[in-house]
Order: C-alpha cells, then structure tokens, then sequence
C-alpha cells in the first residue's frame, strides 16, 4: 500500500470515528489550508496562498513543486551549517556575502509564520478579534474544535491525563545529564529573563491570555509593563531608574522604598524585597542578576546620553536610553543566543538596515505554540555552584540575599562556569516539587 492510500484510508478512518460528525476534528486540510464544515457533514479546505490545491490542500502549483523539489531537507541546511567551518569562515569575512545570506535568513524565517495573525483560542476560524485582540495569544494552528469526540480532535482518549501524574512519570528526570553543546547557566537564566517580557500569561483570565499586550522586545520586563509601574521604578532625574547602594555597589531599589508590587513570599525581609519591572523576578537570584545588570547599564547609558546631550530634559533622556537597551538586547540575542543555540558555522548579525530595501510586512503576535514550547526546565541543574558554596533550591528560591552576598560579579563567574542540564526529550524535567520555602 502506498504512502498516499495509506494517509486517505486512515482520513476516512477518522471521519468515522468523528462522533460529533465535524470531519474538520481529523485536520484534514495540509499545507496551512483552512477547514471548514458544510451543512452536508462534509468540509471544504481553503488554499489560499498556499502553493497548493485539491481538495486538501496536498497538489502544489508549478512554482510550488519546482521550490519544494529544489529547496533542500531541513536537515541537508542543518549539516551544511555546522560543517564546513573554513568555507564559513571565508563567507563570514566577506560582508557582502553575509549580508546577503542574513538577508535571506530574515525573510525566508518571517514567511514560515502567518502575518497579521490567524487564530486564537476561542476561534478555530479567522476573525477580527483573533487578529485585533492583543490580550490573546495568537495559535499557528486553530483550536480543537469543542464538539470534537476527544481534546486532541479524533486521536488520543477522552480525557486527558492528570497533568501532575504526567509530569512525574514522563518528564522528571531520575539523573542530571549536562547539555553536550556546554550551555551555561548564564545562557539559562538569560533565556528565563528574556522570554518572560512576553511569555506573561494571565493567571485571571486563563492561559489563552497574556499581559503582555506588546507581543515583543519592549524591554517590559525592566520597565514595567504599564505606566503606573513604570513611574514607580524610575527616579525623574536625568532619565535614570531608581536605585540603592548595598556594599559600594548598584541594585534595584526595595519594593517598600517605591510601592511597586512584587511577588515574594511573606517571611521574606523588607531589605531583601527588590523591586524591578517584572513582578515574579524575585523567584530565583539568576533572574535578579540580570535585573540588576540592565537597572546598571540604563543609568549607564542614561550618563552618556546626558554627557552628549546636557540639553535634554529627564523624558528624553530615559526614552532614549530605553530604545538603545532594545537595541542592545536584540543584538545580544541574534548574535550570541540564538548563534549559541543553532550551532551554525555561519555567524548572524543584527543590523535592521539588511530589510530597509525588501518589501517586508510582518505583525510580530506571540504564539501559544511558542509559549509552550519554551518551557526549558531541564536547563536549571540539581544545585547552585557559587564560588565555594552549592545552593540547594530550597536555599537559593526568593533568596536575593544570595545576589548581595556574592555580587554580580561572582554571580556571573560562577553561572558562566557551571554547565546547565540538557533540553531534549524524555525524563530531563529537575525535581523541585519537594522544595519548601525557606
């Protein structure tokens, strides 16, 4: 039986076992089309802009078949990248050539993605509110229908397994195994810094939802994510953030010295209470490092602008600093994160003049998928190595104590040392489930 007789039987298959008679339950509509049921229990794919045609959405055009015969495997574009290190070499030396295959990495990555977005959670079709809606998450692929027979449409049980029962028997890990690409702790909780300006859910409305309404790099997680959070941390003189000096050195001001919320648990003290422009970053003193070390350098760059420019007033000043911190971060994330991440040879290179010739619409919409998927516990290891002592999670969760104690320095040092914990499939999740607060 071939490959395509196969696929067709096991699609009617589906339609018989779709109970509630939605044959749009059995996704059967490929390549991005559309489903939609009619009124005659049957369904209708929609390939617009797809490439393809039929009806599921499975005959490509011309143009489409001779781009899908020549374009190579994404594992053929993955060893060619991670080979040959003296022809990537040469072609990193030579800037026309790099730009132009950034160039291409930039614009070929951003049609992967539907822009404006497409669905979210409470529809599985395309409306306005899926697309104007910014407390949602937006969704790559639409909703399970609710009048499907199971949570994942037609496949799997009715009932999905206890989460907690989940977690310990498929995803905790019986032993620490150290990331092969020697990740370090410090690229972890960069990643957990970065990410949570706009992987924020809200815990209120539910998990479709999301409190961070800018989708993007906005640096909210600095400087609050509202105005009203933001005037509390900012000192309104020479565009600076408020600060304190703890043993000669810079950190974030006290949440009882400016009045913004923050999430620590009771029988933490006052003077270990840090307040910055992410409520739960007082969770674990890698996430404070990093506050502190942005708190530093926007007041930094706050001197600098200020010596360029003695005529601009506090506003400016702090706006300015502001977007040179998006542009520093962004840097930083091509050309150090993502670089560490893809293993390539090529090197990546941040510079927004690459696309001001290229015809380039893109919404930026932070995805569910996206959400979901950068759940990287298995980073975090089975204790905290720093200088001389290992910190338990039960020492080091809601202890900032510890980022005073060290300084940022040591702190750095020592996270850049330490190896973090392999991501990967299978039992690779820490157990902290036992951690009790201290």
């Amino acid at each position: 039986m071939s490959t395509f007789t196969f696929a067709v039987s096991l699609l009617a298959l589906s339609f018989l076992l779709c109970e509630a008679g939605n044959p749009c339950c059995s996704d059967p509509c490929q390549n991005r089309g559309v489903c939609t049921p009619t009124a005659k229990g049957s369904y209708e794919c929609d390939c617009t802009r797809t490439g393809y045609t039929g009806p599921n959405c499975t005959t490509p055009e011309f143009l489409t078949w001779v781009k899908v015969s020549l374009k190579p495997s994404p594992n053929t574009v993955h060893y060619l990248l991670t080979h040959f290190k003296g022809f990537w070499n040469i072609i990193n030396n030579i800037s026309f050539l790099r730009d132009a295959i950034m160039r291409y990495v930039l614009t070929s990555r951003s049609h992967l993605i539907d822009s404006p977005p497409t669905f979210n959670a409470d529809y599985d079709y395309k409306s306005w509110e899926a697309y104007s809606n910014l407390s949602y998450y937006t969704r790559t692929l639409p909703p399970v229908s609710k009048d499907c027979p199971t949570p994942m449409g037609v496949a799997g049980k009715k009932e999905l397994p206890d989460s907690k029962l989940l977690a310990e028997k498929v995803l905790m890990r019986r032993q620490f195994i150290p990331d092969p690409q020697r990740t370090s702790l410090m690229f972890a909780f960069f990643a957990q810094h970065f990410t949570h300006q706009f992987f924020k859910s809200d815990m209120k409305k539910g998990p479709a939802f999301t409190v961070a309404k800018g989708h993007g790099v906005d640096l909210s997680h600095i400087y609050g994510d509202n105005l009203e959070r933001q005037h509390k941390l900012r000192l309104f003189k020479d565009g600076k953030l408020k600060y304190q000096i703890l043993n000669g050195e810079v950190y974030p001001p006290t949440v009882k010295d400016v009045g913004a919320d923050m999430h620590y648990p009771p029988n933490i003290p006052e003077s270990e209470r840090f307040a910055v422009g992410h409520e739960a970053f007082g969770l674990v003193p890698g996430l404070m490092m990093y506050a502190t070390i942005w708190l530093r350098e926007h007041n930094r760059v706050c001197d600098v602008l200020k010596e360029v420019h003695p005529d601009w007033d506090d506003e400016r000043l702090f706006q300015t600093a502001r977007l040179i911190l998006i542009g520093e971060t962004i840097k930083i994330v091509i050309e150090d994160y993502v670089q560490h991440l893809s293993g390539y040879h090529f090197k990546l290179k941040f510079d927004p003049e690459l696309l001001f010739k290229e015809r380039f619409q893109y919404q930026n919409r932070i995805a569910s998928e996206f959400n979901t998927l950068y759940h990287w516990h298995p980073l975090m290891p089975d204790s905290f190595h720093i200088e001389e002592k290992d910190y338990s999670y039960k020492e080091f969760v809601f202890n900032n104590s510890v980022v005073t104690r060290h300084g940022i320095s040591h702190l750095v040092d020592s996270f850049t040392k330490q190896l973090a914990g392999r991501v990967a499939g299978g039992r690779n999740c820490p157990q902290v489930s036992s951690c009790t607060l201290p």
